[in-house]
């Protein structure tokens, strides 16, 4: 039996995988283990909070058939549906803003646990089920599924040192290589895992020397223009690269204590995104020379307005969801402040983002249960 962690209003999404238990069977599997070295040091830019400006976009807000559909990470196909986990009722979901109709798929053996999702080159869907532990492929064009079980890892049980957990992987953000290989992080294992597409084979790849669990949350994922494979950590303020050909790990901490990364993005040339849930915090790396640069997001009342989802677009812009102010946002580097533009729905709580064509924005709302979409 999984435990799970209620979907809340004032959620952190890495405690999602806090989990206790699951039952799957596995594939075969291979593992590497590359150097993980001490965190690199870095150099940082700028502090305080950035300015930012209003203003007035074009708003559309879709309803999903049901309530609490507990709203994840989009992804958007080639012909401009919006595909999506509806973890509050275990759905692989799609929006077709043509003709504005919603399909809800009900993957197989599913746990209510889809979190990443990306869309292959041919339009097939790829996503990460978290408790039932899998990675799945979706082609909708023949409505065949594909479910690639990953193997369980055991470990003490620290209420009884007599017995012994079981536990998945946790796969939780997932993004796709040049070769259409699949990467994700994997929670509750402090690694991160590929699948061979070609093979059907998955390779595991540890973030420290020695063996531990749920100790890092590795978050979210990323690769950039030359290969690199980006990652956050949920519970440390730090920003991981892994080399694919030689396994090596490297650390970059952001000397913001504190302030753990989520979602992570890279642009053209190379320069690494974060945002940070708890502070508002979204951070630039450079990483020729190791450099940060912090542009906290103004926000109103007494706490930040965390910064969850995070799109960088081919021509170079920088769009995040601020979670707790209900806006969506964009970053003018050259000018150095935010352009925020307010969601109509109160407290419909923004989550992933992604563009579509014709520079359109389209969101999730995991409060309010809608599917939004913003035209700047």
């Amino acid at each position: 039996m999984v435990k799970r962690l209620s979907l809340h209003l004032s959620f952190l999404l890495a405690v999602l995988l806090l989990l206790t238990a699951c039952g799957s069977t596995s594939t075969s599997s291979t593992s590497t283990v590359g150097n993980v070295p001490a965190d690199t040091a870095a150099a940082g830019q700028q502090s305080g909070t950035t300015a930012a400006i209003m203003a007035t976009g074009n708003f559309h807000e879709y309803d999903l058939p049901q309530t609490q559909s507990g709203l994840m990470r989009p992804a958007i196909d080639h012909k401009g549906r919006i595909w999506f986990g509806e973890m509050g009722h275990n759905y692989l979901a799609a929006f077709d803003p043509q003709t504005q109709i919603f399909q809800q798929l009900t993957p197989p053996h599913g746990d209510d646990g889809i979190m990443g999702i990306a869309v292959a080159a041919d339009d097939t869907i790829w996503f990460a089920e978290q408790y039932a532990n899998y990675i799945g492929h979706y082609n909708p064009a023949i409505q065949h599924y594909q479910v690639y079980n990953l193997p369980e890892l055991t470990t003490p049980d620290p209420g009884n040192p007599q017995k012994t957990l079981r536990l998945p992987l946790a796969p939780n953000d997932i993004t796709l290589d040049a070769h259409g290989n699949v990467w994700f992080t994997e929670m509750n294992a402090d690694s991160l895992g590929m699948l061979n597409v070609r093979t059907g084979q998955f390779k595991h790849y540890p973030l420290t020397a020695k063996k531990s669990v749920q100790t890092l949350d590795p978050y979210g994922i990323a690769v950039d223009p030359a290969g690199m494979i980006w990652f956050t950590e949920a519970t440390t303020p730090r920003i991981g690269r892994l080399n694919p050909d030689t396994g090596d790990v490297r650390f970059f901490n952001t000397q913001t204590p504190g302030n753990p990364q989520m979602e992570i993005a890279s642009d053209v040339h190379g320069i690494i995104w974060a945002t940070s849930f708890t502070s508002g915090l979204l951070v630039r790396l450079d990483p020729k020379n190791a450099t940060f640069t912090y542009y906290y997001a103004p926000h109103t009342g007494n706490t930040a307005g965390g910064l969850y989802g995070l799109t960088v677009t081919p021509a170079g812009e920088i769009w995040v969801t601020i979670s707790a102010d209900n806006e969506i946002a964009r970053l003018d580097v050259k000018a150095n402040h935010f352009i925020y533009y307010q969601i109509p729905t109160a407290g419909s709580l923004p989550l992933g983002i992604v563009m579509g064509a014709k520079h359109t924005l389209w969101f999730t709302e995991a409060s309010s249960d809608k599917i939004g979409m913003l035209q700047p």
